[in-house]
């Protein structure tokens, strides 16, 4: 949106946008921009809290009578509010996991467990939804999950497709995993936010470890691709550093 807000202001539409990542709007130099500090995928904050949502846009669209300029990026000073005690009914999780992996099993046979143990709750979710937002990288999530895994390895594995850069398969595959996992979390009993299931995800799970341990590992090798993707789209900044 930040690069497409430059077109409208050549075209002399006067312009504001919303950015979920600083950095991106820092590069770009929107000519107005509001900074969030919310969850990707959530710009106006929270679902369900129209007062708040309101805030968001007034602030977003009163940026276009500001005098400054003419790059203007701004930061909203509160984080986006979480559910409502009394709307909280805890989160039961009936899935038991395996115990974490013996160092002679390694990860990837955790993570396959793992997959296979919420794939009645994934399914459950996509007849909810009639939708799913896993597939976007051609794989089996057993594939996706050995691909992954392997970035672990000396030396980084080739892409998994012709098609695709390193880097590329490597986003595709992880975001297959992050879906397939949210989705499944999400179809369990209890009500919980998309905070808490983050949180499930990279606490509690052998795959978020994985996923955490591979983007330390990458962020100190030499790919500037891979360092960008695992730096600053992928992962979030609340987790792993």
């Amino acid at each position: 949106m930040c690069g497409l807000a430059h077109y409208f202001e050549d075209e002399g539409i006067p312009s504001t946008a919303i950015a979920l990542v600083r950095e991106h709007a820092e590069k770009m130099r929107a000519p107005r921009a509001l900074w969030v500090p919310f969850e990707l995928g959530r710009p106006l904050g929270a679902p369900d809290e129209p007062a708040f949502q309101r805030r968001v846009l007034s602030e977003a669209l009163a940026m276009l009578v500001s005098p400054d300029g003419p790059v203007v990026l701004t930061d909203f000073p509160d984080d986006a509010p979480g559910p409502k005690a009394e709307d909280s009914t805890g989160w039961v999780c009936p899935v038991s996991f395996p115990p974490p992996p013996s160092e002679d099993e390694g990860p990837v046979v955790a993570m396959l467990s793992e997959i296979d143990a919420l794939a009645p709750w994934y399914q459950v979710s996509r007849e909810r939804r009639g939708r799913t937002l896993v597939g976007v990288s051609g794989m089996t999530l057993h594939e996706a999950a050995r691909y992954v895994a392997s970035f672990l390895d000396e030396p980084v594995p080739d892409s998994s497709s012709p098609d695709k850069t390193v880097a590329q398969a490597f986003k595709d595959a992880t975001t297959d995993i992050m879906a397939y996992y949210s989705e499944a979390g999400t179809a369990q009993p209890g009500r919980r936010s998309s905070g808490e299931t983050q949180g499930w995800f990279w606490r509690e799970t052998t795959a978020g470890r994985v996923l955490l341990d591979v983007r330390e590992k990458l962020l100190e090798g030499s790919d500037k691709r891979l360092k960008f993707v695992v730096a600053k789209i992928l992962f979030p900044k609340t987790q792993g550093g």
